[in-house]
């Protein structure tokens, strides 16, 4: 009975489309996001992984992509990330979110925030990110940040 129950789970899992795959796994990262455990975040992207956001110099590996979590998670403690979509794009996935919070880390101005982005995921073959080009509007955020 429990074998019987256990390859009627792996069957249905075997049977999501690679999208549904996905969606799972944007889901996770978002969870992991809103966990405030930068390694938890970095987890999804592979060893070598890359996330570049505006244009900025890129994160490159699990290290750097952990500081760079641990800034936002720091800045805005209550921070509070959702996923609006994933949208399959020519061998790519656009992970689009909202991010809110309120900047009262170290040296915070106090201000809430409230905007959205997102980024464009190139996967490896182990099913993690290899490659993440995140965009947001850098004025906006800062505006809301400043309190304008």
């Amino acid at each position: 009975m429990i074998g019987t129950i256990i390859m009627v789970i792996i069957g249905c899992d075997s049977q999501k489309s690679e999208y549904e795959k996905m969606v799972e796994f944007g889901e996770k990262y978002t969870a992991a996001w809103n966990s405030i455990s930068p390694e938890k975040m970095a987890s999804f992207y592979a060893e070598d992984g890359t996330l570049t956001v505006n244009n900025g110099t890129p994160a490159v590996g699990r290290k750097q992509l952990a500081e760079t979590a641990k800034s936002y998670m720091e800045a805005f403690p209550d921070m509070k990330l959702t996923m609006d979509s994933l949208v399959a794009d020519s061998g790519t996935y656009r992970y689009h979110w909202t991010f809110v919070g309120t900047n009262t880390g170290p040296g915070g101005t106090g201000n809430k925030v409230n905007f959205s982005g997102f980024e464009r995921w190139t996967m490896n073959n182990k099913g993690l990110v290899q490659k993440s080009i995140g965009t947001y509007n850098a004025d906006e955020y800062t505006r809301q940040l400043e309190g304008n």
